[in-house]
């Protein structure tokens, strides 16, 4: 006894027929919402304004700062779904300006210095 099967491979411009309950079956191919990649990257210039204002606290904050700021405003009227997250990046790109004002005022350079 054999048994034997046929296999029918699919050209280019077949098409799968859409019977009863198969029409909310998604198309394999590149999504097209421009809502959502939208959001996408509205979110990733949320988190790029966190961790940039974060890091500007620490070194380069004369650049880090005001490059938070614009990427937070920037996620914010881009409608982001992390907006506590560009809320955070926006107040620490001003905190990173504070600081950069303190350390102007008191040595008189833009430099750190930990030693005495």
């Amino acid at each position: 006894m054999t048994l034997t099967a046929s296999v029918h491979r699919r050209k280019a411009d077949d098409r799968p027929a859409a019977g009863p309950g198969l029409s909310h079956v998604a198309t394999a191919g590149p999504r097209t919402d421009s809502r959502s990649a939208r959001t996408r990257d509205a979110d990733g210039l949320a988190v790029a304004s966190f961790v940039l204002g974060l890091v500007g606290l620490l070194v380069m904050n004369i650049l880090l700062g005001p490059a938070a700021i614009v990427m937070a405003v920037l996620a914010l009227v881009r409608s982001t779904s992390r907006r506590g997250r560009a809320l955070l990046g926006l107040a620490l790109g001003a905190a990173d300006l504070v600081v950069l004002a303190f350390l102007v005022t008191g040595n008189g350079v833009v430099a750190w210095n930990f030693g005495g």
